[in-house]
């Protein structure tokens, strides 16, 4: 058997999928509020930094784009540098851009905000009013990275909108002021009021450079057309605007966050852990 498809959940366990990523976007966005308390109040050091730079005990893991940005600029190798990048690494590679999806902090105020949303404006459908070109994440990452290479600066390492959340938290509890530059976290949110993952959609070079580790991910959305009614809810329902149906699971913009299995009132969307490149929706739609 080429690919390995998981068995159909119950419906209750697909709505489940949304629950497991709220939880866990909440508990990662937890670890950024609680680490600089600890660290000052209570003198625990055990885990130290944000998501740019993370500590855990005597392993440190360093953001990708971070990482690559530091060498490009300083053109030198730093073997330390590479082995924090590589446990994100192996993870896109696997498992795609869940990071963006399951653990980044702008995913966790964007759902915050797309929960409120939906609570006051009592509409179960959202029609995003700001839709550009998918390819924008590709010329964010490089524009990003050439602009580094002539500023002579990691530009992402300070500006990095997933960084700055866990950057301010820590000014606020160390000195208990906030820095200019969150000011782009409050313009991300703002969006979302207008388009859903603006910025994770077209502008974040990190997001991008994910997308690329996991173009030929593992584990994907695989589209089972014979139960397949076209009713296109789960497309209404991706926050990347992606069309399921179309298999636009399997392509590199796809960040595996489930919305569309949890849409689907036919079941015909399944998380798969793909060993082949034979199309998942044959393989899938041939075994029952």
């Amino acid at each position: 058997m080429k690919g390995t498809a998981l068995e159909s959940p119950p419906k209750s366990s697909d709505r489940s999928l949304r629950t497991m990523r709220r939880c866990l976007l909440a508990a990662a966005f937890l670890l950024l509020i609680l680490t600089p308390l600890l660290n000052y109040y209570a003198g625990i050091t055990f885990i130290q930094g944000w998501y740019q730079s993370l500590g855990i005990g005597e392993l440190r893991l360093i953001s990708p784009l971070e990482g690559l940005e530091s060498i490009l600029v300083s053109r030198q190798i730093y073997v330390p540098v590479l082995i924090g990048m590589l446990a994100p690494l192996v993870l896109a590679a696997l498992l795609g851009r869940v990071f963006c999806s399951w653990v980044c902090p702008i995913s966790f105020l964007a759902e915050a905000v797309a929960t409120l949303r939906a609570w006051i404006m009592r509409k179960k459908r959202f029609h995003d009013r700001l839709v550009l070109g998918k390819r924008l994440l590709w010329y964010a990452l490089v524009g990003e990275l050439l602009l580094s290479l002539v500023l002579g600066a990691p530009l992402f390492v300070f500006l990095s909108p997933p960084g700055l959340v866990g950057r301010e938290l820590m000014l606020a509890v160390y000195s208990h002021r906030l820095a200019w530059e969150g000011i782009l976290v409050v313009g991300i949110v703002v969006l979302e009021l207008l388009t859903r993952r603006f910025y994770c959609r077209y502008f974040c070079p990190l997001g991008a450079l994910l997308a690329l580790v996991g173009a030929k991910r593992r584990l994907v959305v695989a589209h089972r057309p014979d139960r397949c009614t076209g009713c296109a809810r789960c497309a209404q329902a991706c926050p990347l605007g992606l069309r399921p149906e179309l298999g636009e699971t399997r392509t590199a913009y796809c960040w595996n966050c489930g919305t569309c299995i949890e849409s689907c009132p036919d079941r015909a969307l399944q998380f798969t852990w793909q060993t082949s490149t034979l199309p998942l929706s044959n393989e899938i739609g041939n075994k029952d």
